[in-house]
């Protein structure tokens, strides 16, 4: 049995333990609100896109720009992974691993060849222990405070670089949607060859809730641009969603990490007044019996 100086060590730690826990969900808490006033303010740029190519591309003859089209294979598929810098939000990495990795053993049972590229260390950490040899490159956003723009562009134009020079023939984007505090979604989203909802538009000009247009110069001149565009913003709202999601879990996890250290503190304060109150009693029960033999 625990000594009373042991018991009130571990009562200290146990309670600066939970200070600890408590200041981080305060934290994150307040990071949530801005990271999801972004996430929720990308969205509708993100598939508004989205529409716009649905839109152009349906003018297009032929194949069209080759990331929309593709290359006309599927034997090298690049899984761009994106997780948190740090840990201690709860299952928010890990489920995102979990997607990319079920993918991942998924295609390559298929006989395709599978490569990785990690946004955020935690990923990494975590991938690099089965598929070391599949990461080609991890992208670290530690240093970033507030995600801005001028960070995702960089990682798109590295995936249409990787994708001119032959490296990978599909790309696709795995991250977590940030649905509410204790609800994140991991999410598997392919960008390159890029996924056009062409029955959604087709639907809007059966409706006639699109009106037709014209556009100049030609679709061709237009998706060309668009689409290295695209896949930018599609990399950003995913670092975005990110963002959120890693804030909410923290929150949610910090917060039951809290609770805990206070049942945990209960029990143990619980456990030091019995054992100082038999030690009391035993005390007593010498000195009385010391009194009764004299």
């Amino acid at each position: 049995m625990a000594s009373l100086k042991d018991l009130r060590n571990r009562i200290s730690s146990v309670k600066a333990t939970q200070k600890i826990t408590k200041a981080m969900q305060m934290v994150a808490a307040a990071k949530l609100r801005r990271a999801q006033l972004s996430a929720e303010a990308a969205r509708p740029y993100a598939e508004r896109m989205e529409s716009v190519l649905a839109n152009v591309a349906g003018g297009v003859t032929g194949g069209g720009p080759v990331l929309l089209s593709g290359n006309g294979r599927d034997d090298v598929h690049l899984l761009v992974v994106c997780t948190a810098e740090r840990g201690l939000c709860g299952a928010f990495n890990s489920s995102i691993v979990r997607l990319a990795r079920e993918r991942a053993f998924a295609l390559m049972s298929a006989g395709k060849t599978v490569k990785i590229l990690c946004v955020g260390k935690k990923g990494y950490d975590q991938l690099r222990r089965q598929f070391e040899k599949q990461i080609v490159e991890l992208i670290e956003l530690r240093s970033v405070k507030q995600m801005a723009f001028t960070d995702a562009d960089p990682i798109g134009k590295k995936l249409i670089a990787m994708f001119e020079a032959g490296e990978f023939d599909v790309a696709t984007l795995f991250f977590s949607r940030f649905r509410s505090v204790i609800l994140q979604i991991p999410t598997e989203l392919q960008i390159i060859p890029a996924q056009i909802n062409a029955a959604g538009v087709a639907q809007a000009a059966d409706t006639g809730a699109s009106a037709p247009y014209e556009y100049e110069p030609g679709e061709a001149e237009i998706l060309a641009t668009l689409l290295p565009r695209n896949i930018s913003v599609q990399v950003f709202r995913a670092l975005l969603e990110n963002a959120a999601s890693e804030q909410g879990a923290r929150m949610s996890s910090m917060d039951n990490a809290t609770r805990n250290a206070g049942e945990m503190i209960k029990k143990q304060t619980i456990i030091y007044n019995r054992s100082r109150q038999a030690m009391i009693t035993k005390e007593l029960i010498e000195i009385i019996s010391g009194a009764e033999a004299l």
